[in-house]
Protein backbone atom coordinates (compact mmCIF):
# COMPACT_ATOMS: atom_id res chain seq x y z
CA UNK A 1 0.00 0.00 0.00
CA UNK A 2 1.04 3.65 -0.38
CA UNK A 3 0.67 4.62 3.01
CA UNK A 4 2.97 5.06 5.54
CA UNK A 5 3.05 2.53 8.06
CA UNK A 6 3.67 1.88 11.89
CA UNK A 7 7.23 0.17 11.09
CA UNK A 8 8.08 3.01 9.05
CA UNK A 9 8.16 5.58 11.60
CA UNK A 10 10.99 6.37 14.10
CA UNK A 11 9.73 5.01 17.68
CA UNK A 12 12.69 5.15 20.31
CA UNK A 13 11.74 7.82 22.65
CA UNK A 14 9.09 9.72 20.81
CA UNK A 15 5.61 10.68 22.48
CA UNK A 16 2.98 8.50 20.31
CA UNK A 17 -0.56 9.57 19.50
CA UNK A 18 -2.51 6.82 18.42
CA UNK A 19 -6.36 6.75 17.36
CA UNK A 20 -7.94 3.11 18.43
CA UNK A 21 -11.32 1.94 18.49
CA UNK A 22 -11.83 1.05 21.50
CA UNK A 23 -15.66 0.94 21.72
CA UNK A 24 -16.57 -1.82 23.17
CA UNK A 25 -19.75 -2.66 25.56
CA UNK A 26 -19.53 -1.67 29.36
CA UNK A 27 -21.92 -2.97 31.54
CA UNK A 28 -21.66 -2.30 35.59
CA UNK A 29 -17.80 -0.93 35.12
CA UNK A 30 -16.74 -3.86 33.74
CA UNK A 31 -15.84 -4.17 29.49
CA UNK A 32 -18.08 -7.25 27.58
CA UNK A 33 -16.53 -8.05 24.60
CA UNK A 34 -12.70 -7.11 24.13
CA UNK A 35 -12.23 -8.04 20.66
CA UNK A 36 -11.48 -4.31 19.52
CA UNK A 37 -9.05 -3.94 22.49
CA UNK A 38 -7.42 -7.30 21.39
CA UNK A 39 -7.01 -6.31 17.95
CA UNK A 40 -5.13 -3.26 18.60
CA UNK A 41 -2.65 -5.00 20.67
CA UNK A 42 -0.01 -5.57 18.02
CA UNK A 43 0.30 -1.97 17.03
CA UNK A 44 0.50 -1.09 20.91
CA UNK A 45 3.36 -3.44 21.21
CA UNK A 46 5.30 -2.97 18.13
CA UNK A 47 5.79 0.86 19.53
CA UNK A 48 6.49 0.39 23.33
CA UNK A 49 8.74 -2.20 22.16
CA UNK A 50 10.77 0.14 19.68
CA UNK A 51 11.20 2.70 22.81
CA UNK A 52 8.10 4.70 21.88
CA UNK A 53 5.54 6.27 24.52
CA UNK A 54 2.01 5.17 23.74
CA UNK A 55 -0.69 8.00 23.72
CA UNK A 56 -4.08 6.33 23.78
CA UNK A 57 -7.38 8.10 21.98
CA UNK A 58 -10.70 6.47 21.68
CA UNK A 59 -14.45 7.70 21.45
CA UNK A 60 -16.88 5.30 23.45
CA UNK A 61 -20.58 5.93 22.46
CA UNK A 62 -22.47 9.06 22.20
CA UNK A 63 -21.63 11.62 24.69
CA UNK A 64 -24.55 14.59 23.77
CA UNK A 65 -24.92 15.61 27.44
CA UNK A 66 -23.25 15.43 31.04
CA UNK A 67 -25.39 12.73 32.42
CA UNK A 68 -23.89 10.72 29.45
CA UNK A 69 -20.05 10.83 30.33
CA UNK A 70 -20.08 8.81 33.81
CA UNK A 71 -21.11 5.90 32.49
CA UNK A 72 -19.30 6.30 29.16
CA UNK A 73 -15.69 7.01 30.97
CA UNK A 74 -12.67 5.01 29.45
CA UNK A 75 -11.20 3.97 33.22
CA UNK A 76 -12.84 -0.05 32.74
CA UNK A 77 -10.99 -0.04 29.14
CA UNK A 78 -7.73 0.96 30.48
CA UNK A 79 -8.16 -1.48 33.18
CA UNK A 80 -8.84 -4.36 30.53
CA UNK A 81 -6.07 -3.35 28.37
CA UNK A 82 -3.32 -3.22 31.22
CA UNK A 83 -4.31 -6.99 32.21
CA UNK A 84 -4.07 -7.75 28.30
CA UNK A 85 -0.57 -5.85 28.12
CA UNK A 86 0.61 -7.47 31.66
CA UNK A 87 1.74 -3.75 32.51
CA UNK A 88 0.49 -0.60 34.15
CA UNK A 89 -1.50 1.93 31.52
CA UNK A 90 -2.00 5.45 33.40
CA UNK A 91 -5.73 6.51 32.84
CA UNK A 92 -6.24 10.43 32.54
CA UNK A 93 -9.97 11.29 33.26
CA UNK A 94 -9.49 14.33 30.93
CA UNK A 95 -9.43 14.80 27.32
CA UNK A 96 -7.23 18.31 27.81
CA UNK A 97 -5.68 20.58 30.26
CA UNK A 98 -2.18 20.29 32.33
CA UNK A 99 -3.27 17.34 33.95
CA UNK A 100 -2.92 15.66 30.28
CA UNK A 101 -0.19 17.30 29.62
CA UNK A 102 1.82 16.45 32.72
CA UNK A 103 1.06 12.59 32.57
CA UNK A 104 2.68 13.06 29.06
CA UNK A 105 5.46 14.22 29.99
CA UNK A 106 6.39 12.25 32.92
CA UNK A 107 5.84 9.18 30.30
CA UNK A 108 9.17 7.07 30.03
CA UNK A 109 9.86 4.87 26.50
CA UNK A 110 7.60 2.01 26.95
CA UNK A 111 4.43 3.59 29.13
CA UNK A 112 0.98 2.93 27.75
CA UNK A 113 -1.38 6.08 28.44
CA UNK A 114 -5.17 6.52 28.18
CA UNK A 115 -7.29 9.79 27.54
CA UNK A 116 -10.38 9.72 29.19
CA UNK A 117 -13.64 9.49 25.90
CA UNK A 118 -12.72 11.60 23.08
CA UNK A 119 -16.25 12.71 22.38
CA UNK A 120 -16.29 14.24 25.67
CA UNK A 121 -15.41 17.10 23.93
CA UNK A 122 -19.07 16.66 22.16
CA UNK A 123 -20.30 18.60 25.55
CA UNK A 124 -18.99 21.40 27.24
CA UNK A 125 -20.48 23.44 30.01
CA UNK A 126 -23.46 21.54 29.54
CA UNK A 127 -24.33 22.61 25.39
CA UNK A 128 -23.46 19.91 22.68
CA UNK A 129 -20.73 21.86 20.88
CA UNK A 130 -19.42 18.41 18.91
CA UNK A 131 -16.02 19.40 19.27
CA UNK A 132 -14.73 15.87 18.43
CA UNK A 133 -17.48 14.62 16.09
CA UNK A 134 -17.34 18.31 14.45
CA UNK A 135 -13.31 18.11 14.02
CA UNK A 136 -13.08 21.01 15.85
CA UNK A 137 -10.07 22.63 14.14
CA UNK A 138 -8.67 23.49 17.50
CA UNK A 139 -9.21 20.52 19.16
CA UNK A 140 -7.02 18.58 16.50
CA UNK A 141 -4.25 21.14 16.43
CA UNK A 142 -4.08 20.56 20.51
CA UNK A 143 -4.33 16.86 20.55
CA UNK A 144 -1.46 17.01 18.05
CA UNK A 145 0.43 18.99 19.89
CA UNK A 146 1.00 16.57 22.66
CA UNK A 147 2.73 14.33 20.41
CA UNK A 148 5.73 13.94 18.01
CA UNK A 149 4.22 11.05 15.38
CA UNK A 150 0.55 9.44 14.68
CA UNK A 151 -0.85 5.98 13.95
CA UNK A 152 -4.46 5.96 13.17
CA UNK A 153 -5.39 1.98 14.29
CA UNK A 154 -9.24 2.79 14.06
CA UNK A 155 -10.67 1.58 11.09
CA UNK A 156 -13.96 1.29 12.35
CA UNK A 157 -14.02 5.41 12.66
CA UNK A 158 -12.11 5.93 9.10
CA UNK A 159 -15.59 6.93 7.15
CA UNK A 160 -15.88 9.56 9.43
CA UNK A 161 -13.97 12.95 10.08
CA UNK A 162 -13.10 13.54 13.70
CA UNK A 163 -10.95 15.61 15.40
CA UNK A 164 -9.13 12.38 16.87
CA UNK A 165 -8.21 10.53 13.61
CA UNK A 166 -8.10 13.51 10.34
CA UNK A 167 -7.66 16.34 12.98
CA UNK A 168 -4.90 15.31 14.95
CA UNK A 169 -3.28 13.66 11.23
CA UNK A 170 -3.89 17.21 9.54
CA UNK A 171 -2.11 18.99 12.08
CA UNK A 172 0.39 16.55 12.98
CA UNK A 173 4.21 18.07 12.97
CA UNK A 174 5.40 14.67 12.38
CA UNK A 175 4.30 11.64 9.89
CA UNK A 176 0.99 10.26 10.45
CA UNK A 177 0.98 6.26 9.96
CA UNK A 178 -1.58 3.21 9.85
CA UNK A 179 -1.39 0.73 11.96
CA UNK A 180 -1.40 -3.15 11.57
CA UNK A 181 -5.00 -3.25 11.78
CA UNK A 182 -5.65 -0.41 9.58
CA UNK A 183 -2.90 -1.24 7.33
CA UNK A 184 -4.81 -5.12 7.53
CA UNK A 185 -8.06 -3.74 6.23
CA UNK A 186 -6.80 -1.28 3.41
CA UNK A 187 -5.27 -4.62 1.88
CA UNK A 188 -7.95 -6.92 2.57
CA UNK A 189 -10.70 -4.27 1.20
CA UNK A 190 -9.07 -2.38 -1.34
CA UNK A 191 -7.22 -5.51 -3.25
CA UNK A 192 -10.54 -7.23 -3.09
CA UNK A 193 -12.40 -4.17 -4.52
CA UNK A 194 -9.59 -2.65 -7.23
CA UNK A 195 -7.51 -6.26 -7.94
CA UNK A 196 -9.68 -9.06 -7.27
CA UNK A 197 -8.51 -12.73 -8.22
CA UNK A 198 -11.96 -13.55 -9.88
CA UNK A 199 -14.40 -15.33 -9.85
CA UNK A 200 -15.33 -12.16 -7.45
CA UNK A 201 -18.31 -12.66 -5.86
CA UNK A 202 -19.95 -10.09 -2.93
CA UNK A 203 -23.01 -10.98 -1.29
CA UNK A 204 -24.95 -8.39 0.02
CA UNK A 205 -27.48 -8.57 2.62
CA UNK A 206 -29.58 -6.55 4.93
CA UNK A 207 -33.04 -4.86 5.06
CA UNK A 208 -33.06 -1.83 2.85
CA UNK A 209 -31.76 -1.18 -0.93
CA UNK A 210 -31.19 2.23 0.64
CA UNK A 211 -28.24 1.21 2.44
CA UNK A 212 -26.74 -0.39 -0.37
CA UNK A 213 -27.24 1.45 -3.60
CA UNK A 214 -24.08 3.04 -3.21
CA UNK A 215 -22.25 -0.55 -2.77
CA UNK A 216 -23.92 -2.70 -5.81
CA UNK A 217 -23.86 0.73 -7.86
CA UNK A 218 -19.88 0.66 -7.29
CA UNK A 219 -19.57 -3.35 -7.62
CA UNK A 220 -21.62 -3.99 -10.70
CA UNK A 221 -18.46 -2.49 -12.43
CA UNK A 222 -16.00 -4.86 -10.20
CA UNK A 223 -17.52 -8.29 -9.67
CA UNK A 224 -18.72 -11.28 -11.83
CA UNK A 225 -21.86 -11.65 -9.70
CA UNK A 226 -23.60 -10.16 -6.45
CA UNK A 227 -25.69 -12.08 -4.33
CA UNK A 228 -29.28 -10.45 -2.74
CA UNK A 229 -30.45 -11.40 0.76
CA UNK A 230 -32.20 -10.27 3.07
CA UNK A 231 -35.03 -7.54 3.08
CA UNK A 232 -33.96 -5.43 0.30
CA UNK A 233 -34.16 -8.81 -2.33
CA UNK A 234 -38.24 -7.57 -2.33
CA UNK A 235 -37.92 -4.33 -3.08
CA UNK A 236 -36.06 -6.47 -6.34
CA UNK A 237 -38.70 -8.54 -6.35
CA UNK A 238 -41.65 -5.85 -6.42
CA UNK A 239 -39.24 -4.15 -9.20
CA UNK A 240 -39.46 -7.08 -11.44
CA UNK A 241 -43.39 -7.64 -11.08
CA UNK A 242 -43.13 -10.26 -8.65
CA UNK A 243 -45.64 -9.94 -5.95
CA UNK A 244 -44.61 -9.76 -2.23
CA UNK A 245 -46.93 -10.12 0.02
CA UNK A 246 -46.55 -8.15 3.25
CA UNK A 247 -42.29 -8.40 2.69
CA UNK A 248 -40.24 -5.54 3.84
CA UNK A 249 -40.16 -3.11 0.24
CA UNK A 250 -39.16 0.64 0.29
CA UNK A 251 -41.96 1.85 -2.23
CA UNK A 252 -39.79 4.96 -3.08
CA UNK A 253 -36.83 2.56 -4.50
CA UNK A 254 -38.20 0.02 -6.80
CA UNK A 255 -37.32 2.32 -9.71
CA UNK A 256 -33.76 2.67 -8.72
CA UNK A 257 -34.09 -1.54 -8.17
CA UNK A 258 -35.03 -1.37 -11.87
CA UNK A 259 -32.04 0.74 -13.13
CA UNK A 260 -30.04 -1.43 -11.49
CA UNK A 261 -31.89 -4.45 -12.59
CA UNK A 262 -31.44 -3.15 -16.17
CA UNK A 263 -27.91 -2.49 -15.41
CA UNK A 264 -26.68 -5.55 -14.18
CA UNK A 265 -28.34 -8.03 -16.47
CA UNK A 266 -27.56 -11.96 -14.83
CA UNK A 267 -24.94 -10.18 -12.49
CA UNK A 268 -27.55 -9.97 -9.64
CA UNK A 269 -28.64 -12.88 -8.77
CA UNK A 270 -32.08 -13.09 -6.17
CA UNK A 271 -33.98 -15.49 -4.12
CA UNK A 272 -35.75 -18.17 -5.76
CA UNK A 273 -37.91 -19.17 -3.12
CA UNK A 274 -38.07 -17.77 0.72
CA UNK A 275 -39.01 -19.03 4.07
CA UNK A 276 -42.41 -16.75 4.80
CA UNK A 277 -44.06 -16.06 7.84
CA UNK A 278 -47.59 -15.18 9.32
CA UNK A 279 -46.30 -12.44 11.48
CA UNK A 280 -43.15 -10.49 12.54
CA UNK A 281 -42.36 -13.27 14.66
CA UNK A 282 -40.18 -16.41 16.03
CA UNK A 283 -43.05 -18.10 17.10
CA UNK A 284 -45.30 -17.58 13.38
CA UNK A 285 -46.45 -20.15 11.42
CA UNK A 286 -44.10 -20.35 8.25
CA UNK A 287 -43.98 -22.30 4.93
CA UNK A 288 -41.74 -22.02 2.02
CA UNK A 289 -42.71 -20.62 -0.93
CA UNK A 290 -40.81 -20.04 -5.03
CA UNK A 291 -42.09 -16.97 -6.38
CA UNK A 292 -45.27 -14.79 -5.88
CA UNK A 293 -45.38 -14.25 -1.65
CA UNK A 294 -49.37 -14.12 -0.81
CA UNK A 295 -50.85 -11.64 0.99
CA UNK A 296 -50.55 -12.31 5.07
CA UNK A 297 -46.98 -13.13 4.21
CA UNK A 298 -43.84 -11.82 4.53
CA UNK A 299 -40.50 -13.04 4.05
CA UNK A 300 -38.03 -13.66 6.62
CA UNK A 301 -35.77 -15.82 5.08
CA UNK A 302 -34.04 -16.77 1.73
CA UNK A 303 -35.49 -20.69 1.40
CA UNK A 304 -33.73 -24.08 0.66
CA UNK A 305 -33.43 -23.83 -2.97
CA UNK A 306 -31.99 -20.05 -2.49
CA UNK A 307 -28.90 -21.61 -0.27
CA UNK A 308 -28.09 -24.40 -2.66
CA UNK A 309 -28.30 -21.24 -5.55
CA UNK A 310 -26.28 -19.24 -3.89
CA UNK A 311 -23.57 -22.15 -2.94
CA UNK A 312 -22.97 -23.20 -6.65
CA UNK A 313 -22.64 -19.37 -7.38
CA UNK A 314 -19.67 -19.42 -4.89
CA UNK A 315 -18.13 -22.92 -5.12
CA UNK A 316 -15.72 -21.29 -7.97
CA UNK A 317 -15.01 -18.09 -6.19
CA UNK A 318 -11.85 -16.78 -5.58
CA UNK A 319 -12.65 -13.58 -3.95
CA UNK A 320 -15.68 -13.11 -1.93
CA UNK A 321 -16.74 -10.22 0.21
CA UNK A 322 -19.84 -10.32 2.43
CA UNK A 323 -21.72 -7.87 4.15
CA UNK A 324 -25.04 -8.33 5.71
CA UNK A 325 -27.29 -11.36 6.30
CA UNK A 326 -29.72 -13.54 4.34
CA UNK A 327 -32.77 -12.82 6.86
CA UNK A 328 -34.00 -11.75 10.65
CA UNK A 329 -30.69 -13.33 11.76
CA UNK A 330 -31.44 -12.39 15.08
CA UNK A 331 -34.85 -14.72 15.13
CA UNK A 332 -33.20 -18.26 15.46
CA UNK A 333 -36.05 -19.81 13.08
CA UNK A 334 -35.12 -17.44 10.35
CA UNK A 335 -30.98 -17.32 10.47
CA UNK A 336 -30.60 -20.66 8.66
CA UNK A 337 -30.09 -19.02 5.53
CA UNK A 338 -27.34 -16.72 6.83
CA UNK A 339 -25.91 -19.40 8.95
CA UNK A 340 -26.07 -22.09 6.14
CA UNK A 341 -23.93 -19.46 3.87
CA UNK A 342 -21.19 -18.58 6.59
CA UNK A 343 -20.37 -22.05 6.87
CA UNK A 344 -20.15 -22.60 3.49
CA UNK A 345 -17.45 -19.76 2.98
CA UNK A 346 -15.58 -21.71 5.48
CA UNK A 347 -15.40 -24.34 2.96
CA UNK A 348 -13.90 -22.11 0.24
CA UNK A 349 -10.20 -23.07 0.91
CA UNK A 350 -8.54 -21.50 -1.62
CA UNK A 351 -10.78 -18.26 -2.06
CA UNK A 352 -9.76 -15.31 -0.41
CA UNK A 353 -13.41 -14.63 2.14
CA UNK A 354 -13.61 -10.71 3.38
CA UNK A 355 -16.50 -10.17 5.88
CA UNK A 356 -17.64 -7.08 7.26
CA UNK A 357 -21.27 -5.70 9.32
CA UNK A 358 -22.50 -7.08 12.68
CA UNK A 359 -25.08 -9.83 11.39
CA UNK A 360 -22.57 -11.68 9.51
CA UNK A 361 -19.54 -11.30 11.77
CA UNK A 362 -21.70 -12.31 14.34
CA UNK A 363 -22.72 -15.51 12.22
CA UNK A 364 -19.45 -16.52 11.39
CA UNK A 365 -18.79 -16.35 14.58
CA UNK A 366 -21.77 -18.13 16.58
CA UNK A 367 -20.26 -20.90 13.74
CA UNK A 368 -17.06 -21.19 14.56
CA UNK A 369 -15.50 -20.49 11.21
CA UNK A 370 -14.26 -17.30 11.58
CA UNK A 371 -10.33 -18.73 11.92
CA UNK A 372 -11.15 -19.87 8.20
CA UNK A 373 -11.99 -17.04 6.56
CA UNK A 374 -9.42 -14.59 5.17
CA UNK A 375 -10.45 -11.49 7.15
CA UNK A 376 -13.11 -9.91 9.41
CA UNK A 377 -13.38 -6.48 8.85
CA UNK A 378 -13.87 -4.27 12.15
CA UNK A 379 -15.99 -1.45 10.53
CA UNK A 380 -19.49 -1.84 9.95
CA UNK A 381 -19.97 1.15 8.49
CA UNK A 382 -16.34 2.26 7.23
CA UNK A 383 -16.72 -1.09 5.32
CA UNK A 384 -19.01 -0.42 3.10
CA UNK A 385 -18.08 3.16 2.76
CA UNK A 386 -14.83 1.20 1.06
CA UNK A 387 -16.57 -0.74 -0.97
CA UNK A 388 -18.76 1.95 -2.34
CA UNK A 389 -15.29 3.00 -3.52
CA UNK A 390 -15.67 6.38 -1.83
CA UNK A 391 -12.44 8.22 -0.30
CA UNK A 392 -12.58 7.17 3.71
CA UNK A 393 -11.49 10.72 5.17
CA UNK A 394 -9.50 8.56 8.18
CA UNK A 395 -7.46 6.84 5.46
CA UNK A 396 -6.47 10.00 3.06
CA UNK A 397 -5.31 11.64 6.08
CA UNK A 398 -2.63 9.34 6.42
CA UNK A 399 0.50 10.37 5.33
CA UNK A 400 1.94 8.76 2.01
CA UNK A 401 4.88 6.59 1.82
Amino acid sequence: MAKLTVEDLPLEGKKVLMRVDFNVPIKDGVVGDDNRIVAALPTIKYVIEHGGRAILFSHLGRVKMEEDKPGLSMRPVAERLSNLLNKPVTFVPVTEGKQLEDAIDNMNNGDVLLVQNTRYEDVKDGKYVKRESGNDPELGKYWASLGDVFINDAFGTAHRKHASNVGIATNMPGKAAAGYLMEKEIKFLGNAVDDPQRPFIAILGGAKVSDKIGVIDHLLDKADKIIIGGGMAYTFYAAKGIKVGNSLVEKDKIDVAKEILDKAGDKLVLPVDNVVADKFNNDANTKVVEGDIDDGWMALDIGPKTIKLYEDVLKDAKTVVWNGPMGVFEMSNFAKGTLEIGKFLGTLDDATTIVGGGDSTAAVKQLGVADKLTHISTGGGASLTYLEGKTLPGIAAISEK
